[in-house]
């Protein structure tokens, strides 16, 4: 009795805390497992309600009411918007429409803070409710008492709606049978706009209503929408109630665990997600990949209309005459030199950087080839190897936090820091890989966005090795080989790393092209045929997740190096989505266009974004959903203007495949 006592408050708030995840999480159930929609903007309706809540907070009932209105009408008009803007994306699976929404949440958040301000907003609720009452002998703020009541209210009139009323027989047929549903004259495109706006509509209330409890502010919104999405995975999609009990035991971790365990509570939500994820995934046979048609949207369409005219275009009237074997090796060899050109090219530019940029521009681009080479790893295990990854950034954080420790710790030369940090992230990838390789598809963003959260955590726990929420700073700098002095200038720093980059980009294609790379690639493309053929499928995965983990460590041992300090944002979730975007943008299996992709988002976030300060979020999301839109197969996908077809883009379909 005398330690429950001693732990009953924090065990109410964690019900209060888990019942307030319930209701955003079970939007986003509705979103992802009856509209198909991985919405990673959903942390954001969350924010609009909160945000719209706390500004028409009087501390009366009207003012409650109102803002209550106001706040879930707003989310609601925002989910419709969603519906329209991930139809163009709906043959295209989850990978982009994760994307786009990353996109959407980044514009949405830089919006709101520009609107209500950075700072956290007040919320005054109404007099009756601002007070305390006795619980047990406690003191127990009341709001939180009449919250967990209007939340378990809500979770049984939600299960009422979805398996006895009309509409919720819908809804369900909308996920299980579009096409039948249409047959009994409903439209499935309006079913999944109302499933969405109901989505953010509880996002929404749920904003208004758990604002006294998770104030809105920067940083509210990405918090929000991880706590939400592990409680999505342990609940599954199935069942209100399990998803209710799932947000209940989240709630407590939270609260009640801090208390308890401290030590061990950040780690256990994303480990209980990963392992959720991995128990489930060992029962189910790997899903084989399918072939899909042609994008049908309008970019598209006009790169094949554009491609079908330059083929058809007027050519000398010479008859043809059959290939010799002269005429076949001059056709390899102008086909080599086609593929060679680009590569001449880059490191044309490459080596003249340094000749044309001010001393900031260099330190840019030597911060650009880091995270390229993050994003060529996302590119091995995307592209090539059908693995779509949110956690590439842990084992650039190994590589990168390895490289900082080795220079504090007098090994300062770059070529053993590279070589040690590649083995470290190599080891890492070794040991979470078998977690990951037997997934497909959404599972595997999932699990790895738990390495990567997991890998955060302990980031900021560890502080005798990673400094903890303050970085590390102040190591030696490193030497280019040995017996050398130090690099500090920005220009012979930016020629290391471009030497650097160079190797290992030239190493990972001549792997790529090599036969062990087509066994990858046959694995991404015909999986069921490689199984049947006897090839072991699940050993090539893991050595190309070893590889693309030595590749990212050698990326994150180059931003060290490049920048002279490591802080917990370098390698958080955010760098993990740029990593990805870089891959959507140059095409997923282009390590040339990766690199492109990373110049890009570094441009466009540290260069662009300083001509208007404050406002680098919205320039990003705004490249996020461009590079979506215009580029569904990447920069590698505008070959096919000039007629030859570019290889085709792997995604995650909605069914939870690879697909080509």
């Amino acid at each position: 009795m005398d330690l429950l006592d001693a732990h009953l408050v924090p065990a109410v708030d964690g019900v209060a805390y888990g019942l307030l995840l319930f209701v955003v999480a079970a939007g986003l159930s509705l979103a992802f497992g009856t509209a198909g929609v991985l919405n990673l903007s959903h942390g954001m309706l969350y924010a609009i309600g909160a945000y719209t809540g706390a500004e028409l907070s009087d501390g009366t009932w009207g003012g409650l009411a109102l803002g209550l209105a106001a706040g879930t009408a707003a989310a609601a008009l925002a989910g419709a918007g969603l519906s329209a803007a991930t139809v163009p994306l709906a043959r295209r699976g989850h990978l982009a429409q994760a994307l786009l929404t990353f996109g959407i949440a980044l514009v949405g958040g830089d919006l709101l803070i520009q609107f209500f301000g950075a700072d956290e907003l007040p919320v005054r609720v109404p007099g009756a409710l601002d007070s305390s009452v006795h619980l047990l002998g406690h003191r127990y703020p009341a709001y939180r008492l009449c919250f967990i009541a209007m939340a378990v209210v809500l979770a049984a009139f939600g299960t009422w709606v979805l398996t006895r009323t009309r509409v919720g027989a819908a809804v369900r047929a909308s996920a299980d049978d579009p096409q039948m549903l249409a047959a009994t004259g409903h439209n499935p495109r309006a079913v999944h706009t109302g499933v969405l706006a109901a989505a953010g509509a509880l996002a929404g209330a749920a904003g208004v209503l758990g604002a006294p409890i998770i104030g809105p502010g920067p940083g509210t919104s990405e918090n929000v929408l991880m706590l939400s999405l592990v409680v999505v995975v342990l609940g599954g999609l199935r069942s209100l109630w399990a998803t209710f009990a799932a947000a209940v035991a989240v709630g407590e971790v939270q609260t009640l665990g801090v208390s308890v365990l401290p030590d061990l509570a950040p780690y256990l939500l994303f480990a209980a997600m990963a392992a959720v994820l991995v128990f489930r995934s060992r029962f189910t046979e790997p899903e084989t990949h399918e072939e899909r048609g042609p994008s049908s949207d309008p970019v598209s369409r006009l790169r094949r209309l554009l491609a079908a005219r330059w083929e058809n275009r007027p050519r000398a009237a010479a008859a043809p005459t059959p290939a010799t074997p002269g005429r076949l090796g001059v056709r390899l060899h102008s086909a080599g030199w086609r593929q060679a050109v680009p590569l001449l090219a880059l490191l044309a530019v490459l080596f003249a950087l340094p000749g044309m940029l001010d001393a900031y521009s260099i330190s840019l681009a030597g911060s650009a080839l880091a995270l390229g080479l993050l994003a060529v790893s996302v590119t091995v295990l995307t592209g090539y190897a059908g693995l779509p990854t949110l956690g590439q950034t842990a084992p650039f954080a190994v590589g990168a936090y390895a490289t900082a420790n080795l220079a504090d710790a007098g090994w300062t030369v770059g070529p053993v820091q590279i070589v040690l940090s590649a083995l470290a992230a190599a080891v890492f990838s070794a040991v979470t890989g078998p977690a990951v390789i037997r997934a497909r598809g959404t599972t595997v963003l999932m699990i790895t966005l738990a390495v990567g959260e997991l890998t955060s955590a302990v980031i900021n726990q560890v502080k005798s090795v990673t400094g903890g929420a303050d970085g590390l700073v102040g190591f030696p700098a490193t030497q280019a080989l040995w017996g050398g002095e130090g690099m500090t200038e920005e220009r012979e720093l930016y020629v290391y790393a471009a030497v650097v980059a160079v190797v290992a980009v030239a190493l990972t294609l001549t792997v790529l092209r090599s036969p062990a790379g087509k066994l990858l690639t046959g694995t991404r493309g015909a999986e069921a045929r490689m199984r049947a053929s006897g090839h072991p499928v699940g050993r090539y995965l893991l050595v190309a997740h070893i590889c693309a983990g030595a590749l990212a460590g050698v990326g994150g041992s180059l931003m060290v190096t490049v920048q002279q300090y490591l802080s917990p944002a370098d390698v958080g979730f955010e760098i993990a989505a740029f990593a990805l975007l870089a891959v959507v943008i140059g095409g997923t299996t282009s390590v040339i266009g990766a690199l492109l992709g990373a110049g890009l988002i570094v441009f466009t976030r540290d260069w662009v974004a300083g001509s208007w300060p404050g406002h680098g979020p919205l320039l990003l999301g705004a490249l996020f959903i461009a590079a979506v839109y215009l580029l569904p197969r990447g920069l590698a996908g505008l070959r096919a203007v000039v007629g030859r077809p570019a290889p085709a883009t792997p995604s995650v379909s909605p069914a939870g495949k690879v697909s080509r």
